[in-house]
């Protein structure tokens, strides 16, 4: 492919310009202590922006302590954990990148174990290391799976509390120097549990038919939004379907997406599962490239809202398609940038057939530029050679 990818085209969403649609996934590190960013966040979220996405988004950052996953989760109830987030969020934006910010609360999902430590409740091996487990909360006393914590069906007081972090979480992100702030009510979280029949058995407002479900969602939606300074974006993560039978499907998310319009939501940022465990179980297709695609789509085709697609996008050409076709207006890629870190700008050269070494920062592009004119000249003079070789 030659010309002006699609892919490479900017976005303006209210006054935040992202330089092209490629985003870099919240991806959790489980390397905070008391969930204070450190070397480990800056290294980290720095080489994925120098790579050259548009909007690099942090991990999930807990807006309560007890709502972390683990005890390596970064949070931002404290000023000294928005303070340790500002240098993160200024070299992103010299990067040229724009520092987009994941609110979450983990719910009954919390109190977890690293992945490398078990993936599971934290246990006694975890108390010897020193990490005790917590109580965790849900919209109702039924856990994720046998074996799991029972959360504590959290009362109408427990609700409005979480509401008015998100709030606070919001305000201080924006002190942290975020661009983007991006509700988690995906894969089984607080929020996710809350919108599922299959974990929210609740009979009041806040329970029932899917409005009642919603409601937890939609109250902490309003009040980010009226926190969230208004030239900012926001966008909220969801799991299009939850992956369980009878419970959430596309036809709530599409119906989620135009109440969320409504309270001024810019983007909705598709994947899917995670009420049962993983975040990828899904009723529905099978994983495969772009398998969460169509969510996307169907939901900026009801909802006119943008939406970003996540999951299993692998090429350059994938992406490209994406928002070329119109199937949604942003992708986002993780693993695959944990691969290769500068994927957005080998993408670029795959797809404009250009090297552009002027969109690497000049302390690589210019050594690069260098190698690719010696290479170039070592393939002429190989060449020439070859042909003097056959004569």
């Amino acid at each position: 492919m030659t010309g002006s990818p699609t892919l490479f085209t900017p976005l303006t969403i209210r006054a935040i310009t992202l330089c092209n649609r490629l985003v870099i996934s919240p991806m959790c590190q489980y390397s905070a202590s008391d969930g204070l960013a450190n070397d480990w966040h800056l290294v980290h979220l720095g080489k994925l922006a120098q790579g050259g996405a548009g909007l690099v988004f942090s991990e999930a950052v807990a807006v309560q302590c007890r709502g972390r996953i683990t005890h390596g989760d970064l949070g931002i109830w404290s000023d000294a954990q928005t303070q340790a987030l500002r240098r993160i969020t200024a070299f992103i934006s010299r990067m040229g990148s724009v520092p987009g910010i994941q609110l979450a609360h983990a719910g009954r999902k919390a109190s977890m174990q690293r992945p490398w430590h078990g993936n599971g409740p934290l246990d006694e091996t975890d108390v010897a290391r020193g990490e005790k487990p917590w109580e965790v909360i849900g919209p109702s006393a039924i856990p994720l799976a046998d074996g799991w914590l029972v959360p504590r069906e959290m009362s109408q007081a427990d609700i409005q509390e979480v509401v008015e972090d998100f709030a606070s979480a919001a305000r201080r992100a924006a002190d942290a120097g975020f661009e983007v702030a991006e509700v988690h009510a995906a894969h089984g979280y607080l929020a996710a549990s809350f919108l599922s029949p299959v974990s929210n058995h609740r009979n009041d407002a806040y329970g029932g038919d899917r409005a009642g479900r919603s409601r937890m969602l939609l109250e902490t939606v309003e009040a980010v939004r009226y926190a969230w300074p208004k030239d900012k974006p926001l966008f909220v993560r969801v799991s299009a379907v939850d992956g369980a039978p009878d419970g959430w499907s596309l036809a709530d998310t599409v119906a989620l997406a135009n109440d969320l319009k409504g309270l001024g939501v810019d983007v909705v940022d598709c994947s899917s599962g995670g009420i049962l465990g993983s975040a990828t179980a899904a009723k529905g297709p099978p994983p495969q490239p772009g398998f969460q695609v169509p969510y996307a789509q169907a939901v900026k085709d009801s909802s006119g809202l943008m939406t970003q697609a996540v999951g299993l996008v692998l090429t350059p050409a994938q992406a490209e398609a994406i928002v070329a076709e119109e199937h949604a207006d942003l992708v986002a890629i993780g693993r695959e940038a944990l691969t290769d870190p500068n994927w957005p700008l080998h993408a670029a050269v795959t797809l404009a057939g250009d090297p552009a070494w002027e969109q690497w920062p000049p302390q690589y592009g210019w050594w690069l530029s260098r190698r690719a004119r010696l290479l170039t000249a070592l393939g002429s003079a190989r060449s020439s050679n070859c042909c003097a070789d056959s004569f």
